[in-house]
């Protein structure tokens, strides 16, 4: 089954690093998230990626181009320009690069890409996340709720610490960073049926694909969420960044479900 990702977006609220490099190529742990995004799919047998590229999108071409001399130990020969593959650490990877244009908004590069999944079932998300979420599981929801598309619902925690303050004044309650006030959330894994592109008729380059496709779904009842209660985490900003790579070197990092 093929996973889409979107992996085209500036992304300006992280601009300390993504004035250099495109967002899913900002590094956790030295290997950029969209590696991290792939292992997750890979650690429950989906290897077979489309990337809708954008801002900088030769940035992630040239990485995957390189990645197999970058990870193998080598010997070259500058007289004849041979080169020897000694031990290699590699990926069981398939991956198609699709420049979908700079500035296409989601909607259109998901629209971009139907020739390389249609008619088959397959998978989406985004370039920014990661989880522990169990990808099979949700995979065997889809199927059984018969629906066109399936997204992830999660409960990210918030941002402050939580009081609960007696009329007295004393607190008789004191939550860190609790869940979110009940509402459930789009978590951005997605899984859809070829019918989706139905829904992308006309020009959509200048559309988000959670704007009127989505909405457009829902309304006709063809959603279903499957909650996820689980670890997930945005990297939105730089301090979600820093937060994963301390979780990633700390050696708790939840999202790591391969071996």
């Amino acid at each position: 089954m093929k996973v889409v990702i979107f992996a085209g977006g500036v992304g300006t609220r992280i601009s300390e690093e993504s004035h250099l490099r495109p967002k899913p190529m900002i590094e956790i742990g030295g290997q950029p998230i969209i590696w991290h995004i792939m292992k997750i799919y890979e650690s429950h047998g989906f290897n077979d990626f489309i990337v809708c590229l954008g801002y900088k999108g030769y940035l992630i071409k040239e990485y995957f181009m390189n990645y197999f001399i970058h990870n193998s130990d080598v010997t070259i020969n500058i007289k004849n320009n041979s080169l020897k593959v000694h031990q290699t650490n590699t990926e069981s990877f398939t991956i198609t690069l699709v420049d979908t244009g700079l500035n296409t908004k989601t909607a259109g590069r998901l629209k971009r890409i139907k020739k390389y999944v249609e008619g088959e079932t397959f998978m989406l998300t985004y370039g920014d996340a990661v989880t522990d979420l169990n990808l099979t599981k949700v995979l065997e929801f889809h199927k059984k709720h018969g629906k066109t598309a399936t997204v992830t619902s999660v409960q990210p925690a918030g941002k402050f610490g939580s009081l609960e303050i007696q009329n007295n004044g004393d607190v008789s309650k004191f939550m860190e960073k609790p869940k979110g006030d009940g509402l459930w959330i789009n978590g951005g894994f997605f899984v859809l049926q070829p019918g989706v592109f139905d829904f992308l008729n006309g020009d959509m380059d200048g559309i988000m694909w959670e704007e009127y496709p989505l909405t457009e779904i829902t309304r006709k009842r063809q959603l279903v969420a499957y909650k996820h209660e689980g670890f997930w985490k945005c990297m939105d900003a730089m301090r979600d960044k820093i937060e994963l790579d301390q979780l990633w070197e700390a050696g708790i990092a939840k999202w790591k479900t391969w071996k």
